[in-house]
């Protein structure tokens, strides 16, 4: 696309942003959400927890680092539009292999930059998530962008897990040393990993933590993940609302009480739902790497990177059930526990791709969960 190229993001409630075209060229729809994450811009693009969205991004320069094959967290990037400050002229980076201008063209990606994502920001944050378009080329019509955002139907009561999910079963390998010590010794444990639109960095850490991870599709039946005879079920993220993902609340809950369960954004709120908890939507999402959450048990805060717009409402969880975590912003639920059963959950990201490295203690937990039940594998 020509750099000098008009784009036009319209929000469903009259308010249209310009600025200068990136990537494709084209019109775009979905919820306007805003990402305050300093670094990782690549792996937010491919993070198919985003599907049906719009990232803002708050930090002013994006671009600079490029992009390379090594950041990706998915085949391809899965939002909708994303919007920016500024685009680097520059890449910077030795590792970089390609720009972003060109990596959002060759994907289908609208993308406007040049825009005042502080004051757009500040509109989220009152008025919260919104339907909005983004729009690059000649002749735009902002009227008619507004309109259309307005007929966009949002992320409330749409299933996207199976949308963005793996259709056949695969078994993970990683290649080259772990980057942490594989914990219990010699054993490894054999995880099923449902694929809701789980990020590649989080197989990576199960693996780093002496996990074989096989990788399922959403849709997968509880009986034909006990088939593979698991030492543990990982529940992961993934885009949409968690309550319009009926099937796999189904399943999850055929699975508790029979293998050790571990859920993290989408899965903590699947899992809550198999519980017999109610989910609902956020304002405007926790979407970042610096998200202050609190360790019940300890007093400890650990710093966390987020992606979600539903939450666990913490009251209509069954009363076995002990609330583990909760989110100083605002106070929400963060993770959970049974106090019988080998199941807990957290709300936020804690393989940190992008974001700090505070929580991957939580795979430790969940090695530790798996060992209450089973007894150690040759």
């Amino acid at each position: 696309m020509s750099p000098s190229q008009t784009a036009l993001v319209a929000l469903e409630n009259g308010r249209v942003f310009r600025g200068t075209g990136f990537g494709a060229r084209g019109e775009a729809a979905g919820e306007i959400v805003f990402n305050t994450s300093l670094t990782g811009y690549q792996e937010i693009l491919t993070d198919p927890s985003y599907h049906g969205q719009i990232v803002v991004m708050t930090t002013p320069l994006i671009g600079n680092t490029g992009v390379n094959r090594l950041d990706t967290e998915s085949a391809r990037p899965w939002l909708q539009g994303f919007v920016v400050r500024e685009l680097s002229p520059l890449v910077s980076s030795w590792r970089a292999e390609e720009d972003l201008s060109s990596y959002l063209e060759k994907a289908g990606v609208v993308a406007v930059s040049g825009v005042d994502t502080r004051a757009l920001t500040r509109c989220l944050r009152a008025e919260g998530a919104l339907k909005a378009v983004v729009a690059s080329g000649p002749d735009l019509d902002p009227e008619a962008l507004v309109e259309a955002a307005r007929r966009h139907p949002g992320l409330e009561g749409r299933d996207l897990a199976s949308v963005v999910s793996r259709a056949a079963v695969e078994e993970f390998r990683a290649g080259g040393a772990p980057w942490f010590e594989p914990t219990g010794g010699l054993r490894r444990y054999r995880v099923v990993a449902y694929d809701f639109g789980i990020k590649t960095t989080i197989l990576r850490r199960l693996v780093d933590h002496g996990c074989d991870p096989v990788v399922v599709p959403a849709g997968t039946r509880a009986d034909e993940v006990l088939e593979l005879r698991p030492d543990g079920v990982f529940l992961s993220n993934g885009p949409g609302d968690p309550a319009a993902v009926t099937g796999a609340i189904a399943e999850v809950r055929r699975l508790i009480g029979r293998v050790p369960l571990f859920g993290i954004c989408l899965g903590h709120q699947l899992l809550g739902l198999a519980l017999g908890a109610r989910t609902f939507k956020l304002k405007f999402g926790h979407h970042g790497g610096n998200h202050p959450v609190k360790k019940l048990a300890t007093g400890q805060v650990e710093i966390t990177a987020q992606n979600h717009g539903f939450a666990v409402d913490p009251e209509s969880l069954p009363a076995a059930c002990e609330a583990t975590h909760v989110n100083l912003n605002d106070g929400t639920l963060e993770g959970f526990h049974h106090r019988e059963l080998p199941l807990a959950a957290v709300q936020y990201h804690p393989e940190s791709s992008p974001g700090p490295h505070d929580s991957q203690y939580l795979f430790d937990d969940f090695i530790t969960l798996m060992n209450s039940v089973q007894p150690g594998r040759a």
